[in-house]
């Protein structure tokens, strides 16, 4: 792998901001978009239990009935792809067991040989104390994949908005999520910036580097 040079990293973090206003005539050609929705699978998650779920909604008819659960607001309808970060409320042992079979495929393992680490998770997350707070941890990591996505989109030219001005609960409505498992915690908004944005051009405000990073 030839990594990207640390001017061209900043310079795309730089350029990146919560898109306000995108143009509805620009989708995100299907290579740039398959390379972002690979940047989705490739999450890392505590333990690699993946416990979300990444709707991608490109349908207008279904962003434009998000809007009125997105405050109003008009990127979920004006974007190209509008995701949709939605988190494992429950875990248990048969999901456990599924990730830890697909493990053992994909790596060539015999089955059964991950047996101790199947156990390390099981009594976690599904018998252990943080069982109860299982969907509040699969939040937490919903968030990771956000940020690698809004990365990746910076780094291939993409506008994005990550956008918790949002009614989960009106979300999981339109989207089918109500009995599936698994609820809605936060979106994103992703496309090219429209013309008209001045949002584009404002100064970003940073605290200084001292005052938000420490050496120790």
């Amino acid at each position: 792998m030839n990594p990207i040079t640390t001017e061209a990293l900043l310079e795309a973090l730089r350029w990146r901001y919560a898109t306000k206003m995108f143009d509805p005539s620009r989708r995100i050609p299907e290579p740039v978009w398959t390379a972002l929705e690979q940047s989705l699978v490739l999450t890392p998650s505590s333990y690699g239990l993946q416990p979300w779920r990444f709707m991608v909604v490109t349908d207008p008819g279904v962003k434009r009935a998000l809007v009125p659960h997105s405050w109003n607001q008009s990127q979920p309808a004006d974007c190209s792809h509008h995701v949709v970060f939605a988190a494992r409320e429950h875990m248990d042992e048969a999901y456990v067991d599924r990730f830890v079979a697909q493990a053992c495929v994909q790596r060539g393992l015999a089955p059964g040989a991950l047996a101790g680490y199947r156990n390390m998770m099981v009594s976690d997350v599904v018998t252990g104390p943080r069982s109860a707070q299982a969907f509040e941890w699969a939040v937490r990591q919903t968030y990771i994949a956000l940020g690698q996505f809004m990365t990746s989109a910076a780094l291939l030219g993409v506008d994005a908005c990550p956008m918790e001005g949002i009614q989960p609960s009106g979300y999981d409505e339109v989207l089918g999520l109500k009995g599936t498992g698994y609820a809605t915690v936060v979106a994103c908004a992703a496309g090219y910036r429209a013309v008209a944005d001045r949002n584009a051009s404002v100064k970003k405000v940073r605290f200084e580097t001292g005052e938000v990073v420490q050496n120790v």
